[in-house]
């Protein structure tokens, strides 16, 4: 009785899953492991939310197992001790995993590879990192070529099927799996792959999809116009490939040339995702470092007040508060939001760009070690294909462009519930008597401008040019 280990680490799926399905494909009973990293676990960068998202997947994909005759084997420890002792007691002789980007992910598998049958398939991203590349081999530095690439390759969108039955041995032990609060009320995903293809559906499929306006909606922090799909990509509750299928599908299908730029836009995104995971494969320094090596010395200033006012979002430019205690509330924060927030904790009150990007890894339940090291690096401009360090985001033209009407402010910061539309993105600008006719004392209900923008950004420019 042929027996292989499917070693479960980032898709907590059983549709579109090649390891799964390859582990099937060479054994006639598959264990579907799933092992809690020390490492991972109890790493300071492991946020609660996301931690316990992890979790009620797990229990979410042990009752999809349940009703194929399978089940979750649960284990905590060293990944190594681990499958050696169960390819032991279960006489297996093939552990197949979906191969990740990161470098301990890939130091991990190097070491368990050198000492057990293991076999790595592709998964995490649509294609392999040392696939997209260029002719000689080398890596792509630069979004746009790499997109080019990217899409000049054939796409193989056909999703697999999830099998209908798992054999499982059955006299095999399992821990338990840890016991962690539901998610918050404020967290807004539930954990489970069924979710994550409704959620899908509900953003792709029909005339009216969400995709379609993509384009159009996505920077609004204010509007429900992006897919929130990240947390699920990130732990693999659905696959890249379905979700670039759907945007295919939409691209080959599309008659009206809105709907076909909304699928664009975001299939963009998704290569996006594709970017920042080849240049982690590839450069795994930039976990540590900016990618430039002539921005590495930065004279940042790190004052631990204003790091704090920024973390608890007392920064007094509301754009940015809101976001903040979007993140902190929700463990989720808009893409357009992350981007502002991020320019202000950089550019704005010149702190390293390490310290938001740990913090986020902190608190998003989608916290990613590429996406998110690539989106710090991109803002604060010293990535790979990053923004130019003198584009610095106005906080108060950014809130006025994107949340015009001032929803998305008044949503997260109750204080300025009842200013005025034309005072919601630079409240500091009201009269003292206008103030308290909207409920919002600058200095008692909300805090004042922590830093004056227009000065903060010379002081930036300036430590900019000397570091370059």
């Amino acid at each position: 009785m042929r027996v292989a280990i499917w070693w479960i680490r980032r898709d907590l799926r059983l549709a579109d899953n090649p390891a799964l399905t390859a582990a099937l494909a060479m054994a006639d009973q598959v264990i579907p492991l799933f092992i809690l990293d020390p490492h991972l676990a109890q790493a300071p960068t492991t946020g609660a939310k996301r931690l316990a998202f992890l979790l009620n997947s797990l229990r979410s994909l042990d009752a999809d197992l349940a009703r194929r005759g399978s089940r979750l084997i649960f284990r905590q420890g060293d990944p190594q001790a681990v499958l050696a002792d169960l390819v032991a007691a279960a006489g297996a002789g093939a552990i197949v995993a979906q191969a990740d980007v990161s470098p301990y992910a890939r130091r991990r598998d190097a070491e368990a590879a050198a000492h057990l049958p293991l076999q790595l398939t592709p998964g995490v991203t649509v294609f392999p990192s040392d696939v997209v590349t260029k002719a000689d081999g080398s890596p792509y530095t630069v979004f746009t070529p790499f997109s080019r690439a990217w899409k000049a390759l054939p796409p193989n969108l056909t999703p697999l099927p999830a099998p209908g039955r798992i054999p499982t041995p059955v006299n095999l032990a399992s821990d338990r799996i840890p016991a962690s609060p539901a998610l918050p009320p404020d967290v807004p995903f539930e954990a489970s792959e069924a979710e994550a293809q409704r959620r899908l559906r509900a953003f792709a499929d029909g005339l009216q999809a969400p995709i379609r306006r993509y384009h159009e909606l996505r920077d609004r922090p204010d509007l429900d116009g992006t897919s929130q799909l990240s947390p699920y990509l990130r732990f693999g509750l659905i696959s890249p490939r379905q979700a670039a299928a759907a945007a295919y599908a939409i691209l080959d299908g599309a008659t009206d040339a809105a709907g076909r730029r909304g699928a664009e836009v975001w299939l963009n995104e998704l290569i996006w995702r594709e970017f920042n995971a080849s240049i982690l494969y590839h450069f795994p320094g930039v976990l540590r470092a900016a990618f430039r090596p002539e921005l590495r010395s930065i004279p940042w200033d790190n004052n631990p007040e204003l790091f704090a006012a920024w973390r608890e979002g007392r920064t007094g430019y509301p754009i940015v508060d809101a976001a903040m205690r979007q993140l902190v509330q929700t463990g989720w924060m808009h893409n357009r939001a992350r981007m502002i927030v991020a320019s202000f904790l950089v550019k704005d009150l010149l702190i390293d760009w390490r310290w938001g990007e740990r913090f986020f890894m902190q608190h998003l339940v989608d916290g990613d070690p590429a996406s998110n090291n690539g989106g710090w690096q991109w803002t604060a401009g010293v990535g790979t294909d990053a923004a130019p360090y003198f584009r610095i985001f106005n906080p108060v033209l950014q809130g006025e462009k994107f949340d015009p009407n001032g929803d998305f402010v008044r949503r997260w910061l109750p204080a300025l519930a009842h200013v005025p539309a034309p005072f919601i993105h630079k409240p500091w600008t009201m009269t003292p008597l206008e103030q308290r006719q909207a409920g919002c004392v600058l200095g008692q209900d909300y805090p004042a401008p922590i830093v004056d923008h227009a000065a903060a950004r010379e002081r930036t420019l300036a430590a900019y040019q000397r570091a370059g």
